[in-house]
This record gives C-alpha cells, sequence and structure tokens, in this order.
C-alpha cells in the first residue's frame, strides 16, 4: 500500500489569500519534492569524480597519460592510477602499409565520392570468403546482385549526375598531377553548383572542368588555363564561360592568378640555380608593383622572367627552351622580357624607352 495522502477539498479563493488559508498552509509539505535515492547518488557520483582528479597528496590536478597507462599529478609528480584500459587497437604497426593492412575500419568519408564513401559495393573478383572460385550459376547471379547494386547506389538523376562528374574531376585531376586537396575542393564547388541548379544548359564535362580550375584557383596550385583545356574533353571556350558563370554565382571571390606560383615549376624543369629562380622573382615583385603584370598572362611573364633572370646571372637560355616550358610563343616571351627589364631598369615605371 502508498502513502495515504488526506483529499483536499477544492475552494475557490482570490490568489493573494491562497497561500494563507488553513486547509491550504496545513497540506503545503505534501506538494514538495524530497530529494530522491536517485539524486542522492547522483550528487555523490559527481563529488565522487571531482575528488578522484585531484590530487590525494597535494590537490594538484590530475593528467592521464595514455602512452604509458599512468594518471600523475601535475604539481608533485605522483602516480595515482597504472594499468589503465588502452581503448586503442590491440595491435601495433610500424608503418602505413602495416598499419593499412591491420586496420578493420573503412576508409573516411569524402567529398570526391557521389555517396561520399558511405555505401558498400560488390566486389569484382568471383571467389568465396576462402578463396575458391565460384561456380557458373552463382558468378552469373553475383553479376545480377552486382547490377542491381549499382542501381541502388545511384538511384535518381543528380546522383547519377554527380557521379558522372566526380568521375570527370578525378580523371582529369590524375592527368594533371594535382594533390587530394585540390579535388576535395573542386567537388564541393561542383556540388554547389549541382544544389544551387546551375547546371541546366550546359554540359556536365564543362561544369566540371570550370570547377576543377576555380579549386586549382583557390588553392594556388600553378597550373594554366590551357593546361586544364588540354585534358578536358571540351573546348577551351566552352569550360571558360562556364567558370566565369560558377565563379560569378556562387561567389567564389578568386583572385587574378600570380605570376611567381609558375617560377618554381618552371625554375625546376629549366634547372636553373637558386640564384636565378631569386632574381626571377625580383624582377616579378618590381612588375607586381608598377602594375605591369595586369592583363598580362601569368605563364608568360614568368618564364620571361626567368630568361631575364638567366641574362642577369649569366645562365644562358634560349628563348626557345623557355617558350617550350612555359607552352607559350617566343614572341610572347621576347615581349615580356623587354617590359620586365625596362622596369627593372627605371625604378619609377617609366619605360627606358621613353626618356
Amino acid at each position: 500500500m502508498g502513502e495515504h495522502r488526506p483529499v483536499v477539498p477544492t475552494v475557490n479563493y482570490p490568489s493573494e489569500h491562497a497561500l494563507t488559508h488553513p486547509i491550504l498552509e496545513g497540506t503545503t509539505h505534501i506538494r514538495q519534492r524530497e530529494p530522491s535515492e536517485q539524486d542522492e547518488r547522483t550528487t555523490e557520483d559527481a563529488k565522487t569524480d571531482e575528488s578522484e582528479r585531484v590530487c590525494p597528496e597535494c590537490g594538484g590536478r590530475l593528467v592521464e597519460d595514455e602512452t604509458h597507462g599512468e594518471t600523475t599529478c601535475t604539481e608533485c609528480g605522483l602516480v595515482v592510477s597504472t594499468d589503465e584500459i588502452d581503448h586503442g587497437p590491440e595491435w601495433r604497426a610500424f608503418d602505413s602499409a602495416e598499419r593499412d593492412r591491420k586496420k578493420r575500419t573503412g576508409a573516411p568519408t569524402t567529398k570526391m565520392m557521389h555517396d561520399k564513401g558511405l555505401s558498400s559495393q560488390i566486389g569484382w573478383q568471383n571467389k568465396d570468403a576462402y578463396g575458391n572460385t565460384l561456380s557458373a550459376r552463382k558468378r552469373q547471379r553475383m553479376q545480377r546482385l552486382r547490377t542491381w547494386d549499382e542501381r541502388f547506389r545511384t538511384r535518381d538523376s543528380k546522383e547519377r549526375n554527380l557521379k558522372q562528374a566526380l568521375g570527370e574531376i578525378e580523371r582529369m585531376a590524375s592527368a594533371l598531377g594535382v594533390p587530394k586537396d585540390v579535388r576535395e575542393t573542386a567537388s564541393v564547388i561542383y556540388r554547389r553548383a549541382l544544389s544551387e541548379d546551375l547546371l541546366p544548359g550546359r554540359s556536365i564535362e564543362g561544369v566540371s572542368t570550370a570547377a576543377l580550375y576555380a579549386g586549382i584557383r583557390q588553392m594556388g596550385l600553378p597550373r594554366s588555363v590551357e593546361e586544364v583545356g588540354a585534358v578536358s574533353r571540351v573546348d577551351e571556350m566552352e569550360f571558360k564561360r562556364a567558370y566565369r558563370y560558377i565563379n560569378q554565382e556562387l561567389d567564389l571571390e578568386i583572385g587574378p592568378p600570380n605570376p611567381e606560383q609558375y617560377v618554381s615549376r618552371f625554375a625546376s624543369d629549366l634547372d636553373v640555380s637558386e640564384e636565378t629562380e631569386r632574381r626571377a622573382r625580383d624582377l616579378l615583385e618590381t612588375a607586381e608593383r608598377q602594375a605591369v603584370h595586369s592583363g598580362k598572362s601569368p605563364v608568360g611573364l614568368a618564364g620571361a622572367a626567368l630568361y631575364a633572370a638567366g641574362i642577369l646571372t649569366n645562365r644562358k637560355l634560349t628563348q626557345d627552351e623557355v617558350s617550350e616550358v612555359a607552352e607559350v610563343s617566343n614572341v610572347t616571351i621576347r615581349n615580356r622580357y623587354h617590359e620586365l627589364m625596362e622596369v627593372a631598369e627605371d625604378g619609377t615605371g617609366q619605360s627606358a624607352a621613353a626618356l
């Protein structure tokens, strides 16, 4: 039987007299909630946790050393507890290959796959778990399962569009040799363009090429428009229009390319010294201060700077060598060379020919 509570008759009184009525005053303790055993146990546990985080000797702060499995005091160095439980893997690895071989978790999520790498995939090997070859009937069944698995992974048109575009970005990025962070950035840009419905009227290949070039520009990688256009399946004019469109609609705020980004790459291909490379950077910095680089191709300026720096440092480079590495004409190298030398000779920005 539960606790017997007296029945209080319902009486309508004004609010200012409700608490002073003798009947209500006598039953006020019934409405108060007494602390339960669970609340007392929680409070005791909290006090215990706080006391466990304090050194019993000096009252200092305790820290956990996961490497040695110990809890020590930061003030006096007392070892409070040892042999703590290690929640990491039970195996050890001494290199990345061994670590990849032993780990039993999946790959991290990535924007470079249409499903972010979360879905499963049936392997192409026609073998069972013991390595035995499947029979003809089971191979046919597995092929049907692979077909349906592929259909379920791309259930609507947007997923099919995304799968094709991300595959195209991966193909072009591999051909250009760009790192993984640039590919991730390009995939995010394409996903934004797809979510904001910017693709109608434009080809998937054109927008994916524009997204890759935008990612390259954002990450400051030295790749020119001509190089990206060379690995694309669309012509250069179409991908340029798509790039300008998504750059404007998505507010990417990508600045103009810096010619200095190409200097290291061209210097490595031309096998010039560090002195020549440093002098080429100085020429480009001077040209930037005088606004000579405005409206000029960054690739041509970088090649002309190295050509001029080679002359100034007694490292004779021919215009044919520089134009072949920079993939511009000899006329471009020659014109940019004269402009850089005029600015270098006259610090005021006025050309020597004008004087």
